[in-house]
């Protein structure tokens, strides 16, 4: 049977069609969220849970988030689940026991599980979507296979995939942030795949966040050329492809590089900084940079190339993967080969480009995924997937549990 892949494009929606709740429906409905990506230094899939969690608070949704850590990361919001620091991950824990998760999920009783990584977490929320009959969706966030084939090699890859294929398959349906994603998971042979890009927060990443303070405290020559890489410090990231490509520039380029990991790039024109956890401050350093980089051949989406282009800053990055298919010639280059000398040839072309009409381009394009027009259409994703229409709107309803038990036939 071949794979259904929804994807629906995403689009920019008419705030009349929701009610202040950002749901149509106007039903209180009990979203939890269970995930291990969850540190002080995070990456995107935080950023995404931040983001729908912030827009779900002006609806009449219930928003959960189950995540390893301590006692004291508990909340109101946040319900906590034993975990073991994992090494050399920048404050992950791992669970050692999915019972837990699975006992927490269910005391929450919530009417959707979304499970955002393939480990432990995901089997819990299976079992407890089963225990409380409810749909639970995965929101794949990584290529698994992929990973432990950088691991382990060929026989690492082969298992990861055989785990990949067994554990994908149980699930109502399987978010996908871009194309790429959707096809190594349709590979997998799982059927119900439905693309749904991320947001980005385009109040925060702005152009009018450039800061002559920020770029005079690099310490660099007032007409130095900044070329801006954010994200983690990892082999996968090809940073030493970065590192040679402006090496071979004679302009006045510098790579400056915001991140943390096991592989700080080094070299000549190299400027290497720790994680940046202020988002005000990180959206200030974007929108100072002249260009953003990117050398990942393996990216899911992409979340960071938006930002830059919502902070008005062409980019350059690898054709493959998701950030190939966020940037256009519009926004600056996609790279086909992740070899440092396509990498300068293409920082040079863009030198000989209109910056302003690059800036505005790239504003334009990031304005299609504000979280405004991204989160609303995964809402109505989940309200389909708990089989009720948005027509149900102006109906009474004794409760939302009775209302999505009765359309799901239970």
């Amino acid at each position: 049977m071949t794979p259904s892949i929804d994807t629906t494009p995403v689009r920019k929606l008419p705030d009349h069609r929701f009610t202040a709740a950002g749901d149509p429906t106007g039903v209180s409905l009990h979203l939890a969220d269970v995930t291990m990506f969850w540190a002080a230094e995070s990456g995107g899939v935080k950023r995404y849970l931040r983001a729908k969690h912030d827009f779900l608070r002006s609806t009449h949704w219930r928003h959960t988030l189950v995540v390893p850590g301590t006692p004291d990361d508990a909340s109101n919001e946040v319900a906590v689940v034993p975990g073991v620091p994992l090494p050399m991950s920048h404050g992950y824990r791992i669970p050692l026991r999915s019972g837990p998760a699975e006992q927490a999920l269910c005391a929450l009783s919530p009417d959707l599980i979304e499970a955002g990584d393939p480990y432990r977490l995901s089997w819990a929320a299976l079992r407890a979507g089963a225990r409380l009959q409810v749909p639970v969706a995965a929101f794949c966030h990584s290529d698994l296979p992929a990973f432990f084939r950088r691991l382990g090699g060929p026989p690492a890859e082969l298992a990861a995939t055989a785990y990949a294929r067994k554990l994908y398959r149980h699930f109502d349906t399987v978010f996908v942030p871009s194309r790429y994603i959707a096809q190594k998971v349709a590979d997998l042979g799982v059927e119900r795949i439905e693309l749904q890009p991320l947001g980005v927060d385009t109040r925060l990443f702005h152009p009018a966040r450039r800061s002559l303070r920020w770029r005079e405290q690099l310490d660099l020559p007032r007409d130095a050329r900044v070329l801006l890489y954010v994200g983690r410090y990892a082999p996968e990231k090809n940073l030493q492809v970065l590192c040679d490509a402006v090496g071979r520039l004679d302009d006045g380029s510098v790579l400056v590089t915001i991140g943390s990991g096991p592989t700080p790039p080094r070299g000549r024109h190299v400027r290497a900084l720790p994680y940046e956890g202020d988002a005000q401050h990180l959206a200030a350093a974007m929108a100072s940079a002249d260009v953003f980089v990117h050398a990942g051949d393996q990216e899911t989406f992409g979340l960071v190339a938006l930002e830059a282009m919502a902070s008005g800053v062409p980019v350059v990055t690898c054709s493959a993967g998701g950030l190939g298919e966020l940037v256009n010639a519009q926004v600056g280059y996609a790279v086909p080969h992740c070899r440092a000398d396509d990498f300068a040839q293409a920082l040079q072309a863009l030198r000989g480009r209109d910056p302003v009409a690059l800036a505005h381009a790239a504003r334009r394009h990031a304005l299609q995924y504000d979280w405004r027009a991204v989160l609303p259409q995964l809402l109505r994703r989940y309200l389909a997937l708990l089989g009720r229409q948005a027509s149900l709107a102006a109906e009474p309803s004794p409760t939302a549990r009775q209302h999505v038990r009765a359309a799901r036939g239970r």
